[in-house]
């Protein structure tokens, strides 16, 4: 089992910043990729980025592409999604996940992914 502990998140407004954090405890070596997700109230959930444990490579949805970035500290077993330039359309909830499966493209951006470990979630709220 991988528990991740979700830290970040709150108010700002329109061109501010944020910074996720997700701290990963327990059988930490079974994640090959974590991911980002947001989902709003009533819609589907969104993949946002990922990142491919081992080899560092990040992905990132078109949306947030050039204003998130996706980061690891391997040392403290953390993954933070920095947040710059936010908009209106950024604010949900933010989901910090684990994947455990081996994938020969890194990690599941284009493909249906196995992110079984969750964390709590976080709210992201971005005030015009």
């Amino acid at each position: 089992q991988v528990q991740l502990t979700e830290s970040g998140g709150g108010s700002v407004e329109t061109g501010g910043s944020l910074r996720l954090s997700c701290a990963a405890s327990g059988d930490i070596d079974r994640r090959n990729c974590m991911g980002r997700f947001r989902q709003v109230a009533g819609k589907d959930r969104e993949k946002v980025a990922m990142i491919y444990i081992r080899g560092g490579f990040t992905y990132y949805s078109d949306s947030v592409k050039g204003r998130f970035t996706i980061s690891q500290d391997s040392a403290k077993n953390a993954l933070y999604l920095q947040m710059n330039s936010l908009k209106p359309d950024d604010t949900a909830m933010y989901y910090c996940a684990a994947d455990p499966g081996r994938y020969s493209v890194g990690c599941p951006w284009h493909i249906e992914g196995t992110f079984i470990y969750w964390g709590q979630g976080t709210q992201v709220t971005v005030s015009s």
